[in-house]
């Protein structure tokens, strides 16, 4: 399994942002997609996932109304659209997978222990 976050880089603050998330080598029926982001000195903290078998997903609270998931399973992609940007979403943002029967009957998750992790991409919010 790799994963390969881009798309990061230095927006105003009230600026958009969108995130691309490649993926490779997991059947989507069997694992879900997270994204997780992480401020030096601070723990990894889960933004949102979706799962591969139906699109469910899950935000965390400060995520609802400004960040969107989507997937595009042909292109092997999962994307993160930022709005209304804020000085303290500032961090490195990850792209994650997790093995499992994720789907609307039972939601992926937001912890911090995701199976496989690609490389993060930096998103500076400049006030």
């Amino acid at each position: 399994v790799q994963l390969q976050a881009s798309g990061g880089g230095l927006v105003q603050a009230g600026g958009s942002l969108n995130l691309s998330c490649t993926v490779s080598g997991i059947d989507w029926y069997e694992y879900a997609i997270g994204w997780f982001r992480q401020v030096p000195g601070k723990e990894r903290e889960g933004i949102v996932c979706i799962a591969g078998r139906d699109g469910t997903t899950r935000y965390a609270d400060y995520a609802k109304g400004r960040f969107t998931i989507s997937k595009d399973q042909v292109k092997n992609m999962v994307y993160l659209q930022m709005r209304d940007l804020k000085p303290e979403d500032t961090a490195e943002y990850y792209c994650a997978a997790d093995l499992g029967n994720y789907s609307s009957r039972w939601s992926c998750h937001l912890d911090n222990d995701y199976d496989d992790w690609g490389q993060g991409t930096q998103v500076t919010v400049s006030s």
